[in-house]
C-alpha cells in the first residue's frame, strides 16, 4: 500500500469504504473474489478498492490477536503476523509503567505500533521510530484511530540516541528471506546493538528459544506464555530487572509469575527425582524455557520424574497456573506390542498421545496401535528415572 492510499483511507470517504468492505466480509466470509466485486461497485478506483478490501480482511483476522481494537487499525499482512498479542503487550507495558510511572518510552522499530498502543494505554508517553515509511505512517494512524497520544517518525532506529527517554524498547527483526533467523548475529538490528541498548534502561523482546548463556549478567530474562503457548522472551536491563529468570503465564483467569527465587536449592523439596505418584504435572512452556520446573515441583509438594525431563509428579492434587494437571489412572506396558494389547483390552478408540524425552512420533504410533473402541484416553510416554514409561492419565 502507498502512503497516499493510507492517507485517503483515513478520510471520510475512505472510512465509509472501509465500513462497506467490512460488511462485505461479514456477508461473504471466505469469498475474497465476491467481496472485492462488492467493494468495486462502490469504489471504481482499483487501488483504493483493493486497499479497503485487504484492510477489512486483515482487521477481521486481527481481532483474535488484538481484540476489538483491530477493527479500527491498519495493517500489512506480515506486520499483523508479527504483532504482539494484546494481553502480552499490555503485561509488558504495565510492568514498565510500574517501573517508570508517567515516564516516557521510545519504541526503536515500532512497526505498525502495536506495542506503542500498549505503552500509551498504560499511561506512558510513547514515541516510535520505524525504518519502513508505510509502517511508520500506519503506526501513527493506529494511535490516531484509537484516540491515543504518541508520535511516530520514519527513520533508522540504530541512529537514535534514546537517552532523552526514561526507557527504550526494541523488538529486533528475526525473519529473513528464508524465514526465521535463529542466530542472534543475523537479527536486525544485530546482537551487538542489542547488548549496547541493554547497558541503558531498556527492555528488548527476543526469541523464546534464546539461550540462557546469551543473557548478560544483571539482565533479567522473562519468558511469557499466553493461553498455554510461549509467545516471547523479554530482556530487562539491570536497572529494570528484579530477578535473573522469570516465567509469566497469562491465562483466562489472569496472570501468574514464577521467579528464580521460587526454585528450591538442591536437596530441598521439589528438587529431587521421585517415583511417579498419583498425579502428573506438565509445566507451562514459559516455565520450562525459564528453567523453573523445580519451582513447580516444590509448589505441588512433588518432585521430578527424571532429572532431564520436564514432568513433575506428586501424591497431592493441585490446580496450578504453571502446569497442566493429570491424575495417573494406571501404568501401562511401555513396549509397543504389550501397550497395543492393553489399549485394546480397555476399548480405547480415541487416544491423545503426549511424549517427552522419548523417540516417538505420536501420529505414526497411533496408526500402528490400530485403536478401536468407544473409550477416549490420554497416554503419556516419557522417561521416569531413566526408564521408558507409559502412563494412562486423565486431565483435571
Amino acid at each position: 500500500m502507498e502512503i497516499e492510499t493510507l492517507e485517503w483511507l483515513q478520510t471520510t470517504d475512505g472510512g465509509r469504504l472501509l465500513v462497506h468492505a467490512a460488511q462485505a466480509w461479514a456477508d461473504h466470509p471466505g469469498d475474497p473474489v465476491r467481496v472485492a466485486s462488492v467493494v468495486r461497485r462502490l469504489e471504481p478506483d482499483a487501488e483504493k478498492a483493493a486497499a479497503a478490501t485487504t484492510q477489512a480482511q486483515l482487521r477481521e483476522k486481527g481481532v483474535a490477536k488484538l481484540g476489538e481494537a483491530a477493527r479500527l487499525m491498519f495493517f500489512t499482512p506480515d506486520a499483523l503476523e508479527q504483532a504482539t498479542r494484546t494481553r502480552v503487550a499490555e503485561h509488558r507495558a504495565a510492568r514498565l509503567a510500574a517501573a517508570v510511572p508517567g515516564g516516557s518510552v521510545i519504541d526503536l522499530g515500532c512497526g505498525i505500533g502495536g506495542d506503542l498502543i500498549a505503552f500509551a494505554r498504560a499511561g506512558l508517553i510513547a514515541a516510535g521510530i520505524e525504518r519502513d515509511p508505510v509502517r511508520a505512517a500506519m503506526a501513527q494512524a493506529n494511535l490516531t484511530a484509537l484516540a491515543l497520544p504518541g508520535a511516530v517518525q520514519a527513520g533508522d532506529a540504530t541512529t537514535v540516541d534514546p537517552s532523552g527517554f526514561d526507557a527504550a524498547f526494541a523488538d529486533p527483526a528475526r525473519r529473513g528471506g528464508r524465514g526465521r533467523v535463529f542466530d542472534v548475529e543475523g537479527w536486525t538490528p544485530p546482537w551487538p546493538w542489542v547488548l549496547d541498548l541493554l547497558s541503558r534502561r531498556s527492555l528488548v523482546k527476543v526469541a523464546p528459544g534464546i539461550g540462557h548463556d546469551l543473557v548478560p549478567a544483571g539482565v533479567e530474562a522473562e519468558w511469557v506464555s499466553d493461553g498455554g503457548e510461549v509467545k516471547e522472551a523479554v530482556l530487562w536491563s539491570p536497572d529494570l530487572s528484579t530477578t535473573d529468570r522469570r516465567a509469566t503465564v497469562i491465562g483466562e483467569r489472569g496472570l501468574a509469575t514464577l521467579t528464580e527465587e521460587d526454585a528450591p536449592s538442591p536437596g530441598e523439596p521439589g528438587a529431587d527425582v521421585r517415583a511417579v505418584g498419583a498425579f502428573l504435572y506438565e509445566p507451562d512452556g514459559a516455565v520450562i524455557r525459564a528453567g523453573l520446573v523445580t519451582a513447580v515441583a516444590a509448589g505441588v509438594d512433588g518432585g521430578l520424574v527424571d532429572p532431564h525431563i520436564a514432568y513433575v509428579t506428586s501424591d497431592a492434587s493441585f490446580r496450578t497456573p504453571f502446569a497442566r494437571s493429570y491424575r495417573v489412572v494406571e501404568h501401562l506396558p511401555y513396549r509397543e506390542k504389550q501397550l497395543k494389547a492393553a489399549l485394546h483390552e480397555r476399548g480405547i478408540g480415541r487416544l491423545t498421545i503426549k511424549k517427552r524425552g522419548v523417540q516417538v512420533v505420536p501420529e505414526e504410533l497411533r496408526k500402528r496401535l490400530a485403536l478401536r473402541g468407544d473409550n477416549e484416553a490420554t497416554l503419556v510416554l516419557t522417561r521416569a528415572a531413566g526408564q521408558g514409561t507409559a502412563l494412562l492419565v486423565e486431565p483435571f
